[in-house]
C-alpha cells in the first residue's frame, strides 16, 4: 500500500482529491491528510508518506516552503504540486524542489491520473531501490541552462519549433525511462521553463502526454499477432507488464489482450 499525503487548507478540496484517488486507485493508496504547510511536515515525519499532494497558498507555512522541508528529509519523496497559482515564480520553486509535476486546479481527471499513475511507479521503485542499498530520488538536477524566451523569432514561429523539437525528443526517447527533467535537460533548458513551454505546446503536461503517446504506440504494435503483451510493454517503455496493462485499460477500457482480440474480430 501506497503512503499519501494530501495538505490543502480546503476541507472540500481534500475531500474531492480523496473521492478522485479513491474511485481510481482503490484500497492500493493509505491517505492522510494536512490543512497546513506545519502539519503537513508533521504528518509526513510521522507516517513516513512516499507521495505528497501539496497546495501552495496555506496558512502558517504555505506549500513551497513545506516542501522543501520534506524534500530535505527525504529525497526519494515524490512531490506533487496542485494549485490554483499560475505562477512562474511559483512552478521554478516547486520544480527546484524536483516535484514531480506542478498541476493547476481545476485539473482535467486524466492528467491527474496519469501524473499519480506515475508518481505510484516511482514511489515503488524508490522502495525497491531503498531495500536494496540504493535508490534514484525522484527527478534529476536541474540544468538550468535556458530560462527565458529565445530572441529573433516571432512568437508562433518559435512555438512550432518548440513543439517540433519536444515531439522529436518524445519518438526518439518513449521507449526508454524518462521524465519531464530529463527532456528538459536534453534540450537546454531550466525544468521550470520548460515545463511552461510544454503546456503552452501541447495544453497538458509531459506526463500526460508522454502516457498517451505511449499507449497509441502500443496500440500499433498490439496489431502483430506474434508479439506478445510483455514485449509490447518494453517496447512502449514500462518494465512492469503488470503496471503498462492497468494504463492501457484506463486509457481505452480495454486490457491489451483484449484490445487485440477487438483489432483483429473487426477486420
Amino acid at each position: 500500500m501506497i503512503r499519501v499525503l494530501i495538505a490543502d487548507d480546503e476541507g472540500i478540496e481534500r475531500m474531492a482529491l480523496c473521492r478522485r484517488l479513491g474511485k481510481h486507485f482503490g484500497d492500493t493508496l493509505r491517505i492522510c491528510q494536512a490543512e497546513d504547510g506545519a502539519e503537513a511536515v508533521e504528518l509526513f515525519k510521522r507516517e513516513k508518506s512516499q507521495i505528497v499532494i501539496m497546495d501552495i497558498a496555506m496558512p502558517v507555512l504555505n506549500g513551497v516552503e513545506a516542501a522543501e522541508q520534506i524534500r530535505r528529509l527525504d529525497e526519494g519523496c515524490v512531490i506533487i504540486f496542485l494549485t490554483a497559482y499560475d505562477e512562474f515564480s511559483y512552478a521554478k520553486r516547486a520544480l527546484v524542489i524536483r516535484a514531480l509535476d506542478y498541476l493547476l486546479k481545476p485539473c482535467e481527471e486524466d492528467e491527474l491520473v496519469a501524473v499519480m499513475e506515475e508518481a505510484v511507479r516511482l514511489a515503488g521503485l524508490y522502495a525497491q531501490g531503498r531495500q536494496a542499498g540504493y535508490f534514484r530520488p525522484a527527478g534529476p538536477e536541474n540544468a538550468q541552462v535556458r530560462d527565458g524566451e529565445e530572441r529573433g523569432e516571432s512568437g508562433e514561429n518559435r512555438m512550432t519549433q518548440v513543439a517540433a523539437s519536444i515531439l522529436d525528443y518524445i519518438r526518439r526517447n518513449y521507449m526508454k525511462e524518462i521524465s519531464m527533467q530529463d527532456a528538459a535537460r536534453a534540450m537546454n533548458y531550466s525544468d521550470a521553463y520548460f515545463c511552461k513551454l510544454f503546456k503552452q505546446c501541447f495544453d497538458q503536461n509531459f506526463t500526460t502526454y508522454l502516457t498517451h503517446f505511449r499507449m497509441n504506440e502500443a496500440k500499433r504494435l498490439l496489431q502483430n499477432q506474434e508479439m506478445n503483451v510483455k514485449d509490447v510493454s518494453a517496447l512502449v517503455g514500462y518494465s512492469d507488464s503488470n503496471y503498462f496493462s492497468k494504463v492501457f485499460k484506463r486509457i481505452t477500457g480495454m486490457i491489451p489482450s483484449e484490445f487485440r482480440d477487438s483489432q483483429f474480430t473487426q477486420k
